[in-house]
């Protein structure tokens, strides 16, 4: 083929390349080290010329953990600073996208089938309608979809860092506790992995345990149940999850369904499903009945990134 479209989803440690296919769909991975190379020219090159697609046109998108809208593109948890109109020269693409990296997965959703994803609790998605997407892992990532003349539009954000609002004694406890440290709590402050560590701070206070564990331990202890504070703080973060997921749903009539992504949720999906977080999901007063026939999913696909700068890239050509 004379046309290729190059894909690729870069984080802070690792970059994985591939090939769109028409479908949406990805194949070729290759996985990069970030650390090993100089910058992010030199990894396209690399596998332009691995792949033996030198002479070819090249299309490509490159989804991103950092804002994508200047020219200039300095990566947030990487020495790489480079200019998109010079990568695009320097590689001679015939047409680049960068997207950051909640669009990707947002783009991505759509395209999941029931083997890429879990349902928590009832309700069914309506096709054609808004979709949200909210994913804790090392800090709180939101997008939404909706779709627009026959193709999918993503409205990105900072909806991570609004302001945490407690719903009962304990999340007021919890909140007390994280004014002591900052002027500012945001959901982030508890949706994260730093969040579920300090969830176990503020209920561990009053008693003898360590003041402080790592969420891996947290996490590891609440699982075995072998520490009621690490099991509360687990449940918490379902619960807290939960009433966030449920705001998203509300702010954009999410009926084509609220999908959980990150690196967290995945890894508990038994203990998630058996939370309270469907309930809370649910719980909104008055408009409780809007949230109900909401789905929730958790994405288990371990490629969303890729495979929704696939789906960006086959519908921007």
């Amino acid at each position: 083929m004379s046309v290729v479209n190059i894909i690729a989803d870069i984080g802070g440690t690792n970059m994985r390349v591939a090939i769109s296919e028409a479908d949406g769909q990805f194949s070729q991975i290759q996985l990069y080290q970030c650390a090993q190379y100089s910058g992010l020219a030199e990894i396209l090159q690399n596998y332009i010329e691995i792949k033996g697609l030198s002479g070819k046109t090249i299309n490509a998108c490159l989804a991103i953990a950092c804002p994508v809208d200047n020219d200039l593109i300095s990566m947030t948890n990487l020495p790489w600073e480079f200019s998109k109109s010079a990568l695009k020269s320097q590689l001679g693409i015939e047409q680049l996208f960068l997207i950051n990296d909640y669009t990707a997965i947002a783009h991505a959703v759509p395209l999941l089938d029931d083997s890429q994803k879990v349902q928590i609790g009832e309700g069914t998605a309506v096709a054609g309608r808004p979709i949200s997407i909210c994913g804790p892992g090392t800090g709180l990532g939101v997008a939404n979809v909706v779709p627009v003349d026959g193709k999918w539009h993503s409205l990105s954000g900072e909806g991570g860092h609004v302001d945490f609002a407690p719903v009962d004694e304990t999340e007021i406890k919890i909140l007390s506790y994280l004014l002591t440290k900052y002027e500012h709590v945001s959901y982030e402050q508890l949706l994260s992995g730093l969040g579920i560590e300090q969830i176990y701070q503020a209920l561990a206070i009053d008693t003898d345990l360590p003041k402080t564990l790592p969420a891996e331990q947290i996490s590891a202890k609440a699982l075995e149940n072998s520490c009621d504070v690490c099991v509360q703080t687990a449940q918490q973060f379902c619960k807290t999850l939960g009433s966030f997921a449920g705001n998203l749903a509300l702010t954009l009539g999410s009926f084509g369904g609220v999908y959980i992504a990150g690196g967290i949720v995945p890894r508990f999906i038994e203990f998630f499903n058996n939370s309270e977080f469907r309930s809370r999901f649910e719980a909104k007063g008055r408009l409780s009945g809007f949230n109900h026939d909401i789905p929730t999913f958790v994405i288990t696909e371990s490629q969303p990134g890729l495979l929704g700068a696939s789906a960006y890239l086959q519908q921007s050509i």
